[in-house]
């Protein structure tokens, strides 16, 4: 008898701890933007965005502080509506992209849970061959099963602001604003289990 409930225990156990561990979720490029906005001269805010998401969350429903996200997107899937200034953000003066598989990348570094769908993530923010680290205002707006794909589904909001001087595209600053707000929604959907 006392084999038994020892074997029970450590059976459970095992279970309690598979269960604690993070789910390993994979963005939905599709439905996943960064979008930013910066002054321009005063007279108006120019808008854009970056699409091409890839990348996973790792997810840990009991210990949100024990998840971590690890992104990335094409540099040259920036958008801002206007084709000759998309041209010179990836030209010369500024990234240098054109033609290239250059990647903006944010891998966390640490989470601090602020609410009960709120937190702090500070990550690496990766861009124009420039890291340095930043903190994402992070809001969970819904963890449930999507009710078209029948799976597990994670949606996010996230905000920040960055300096344009920091990653060396600063061109025209401080008339064209050096302080860019970004503004970040992403879905994803838990991974099929590995085999």
């Amino acid at each position: 008898m006392k084999s038994t409930l020892v074997a029970a225990a450590l059976g459970l156990g095992l279970a309690t701890t598979a269960v604690a561990e993070p789910v390993e979720y994979t963005l939905d490029s599709s439905h996943s933007q960064v979008v930013f906005n910066y002054d321009h001269l005063g007279f108006s805010t120019t808008y854009g965005m970056f699409s091409g998401f890839s990348g996973t969350i790792q997810f840990d429903e009991a210990d949100p502080a024990a998840s971590s996200v690890n992104v990335s997107m094409p540099v040259t899937s920036m958008f801002t509506g206007w084709e000759a200034r998309d041209e010179h953000f990836m030209g010369a003066d500024f990234f240098d992209a054109a033609g290239t598989d250059e990647q903006v990348t944010f891998v966390s570094t640490g989470i601090e849970v602020t609410g009960e769908n709120t937190a702090l993530i500070t990550g690496d923010l990766t861009l124009n061959g420039v890291t340095k680290q930043v903190v994402l205002d992070t809001v969970l707006n819904k963890a449930d099963t999507h009710p078209m794909a029948n799976t597990p589904w994670l949606g996010f909001n996230a905000t920040t602001t960055l300096l344009r001087s920091d990653y060396g595209v600063d061109m025209f600053a401080p008339y064209v604003s050096d302080e860019v707000e970004v503004f970040i929604s992403i879905e994803a959907q838990q991974a099929a289990e590995k085999s």
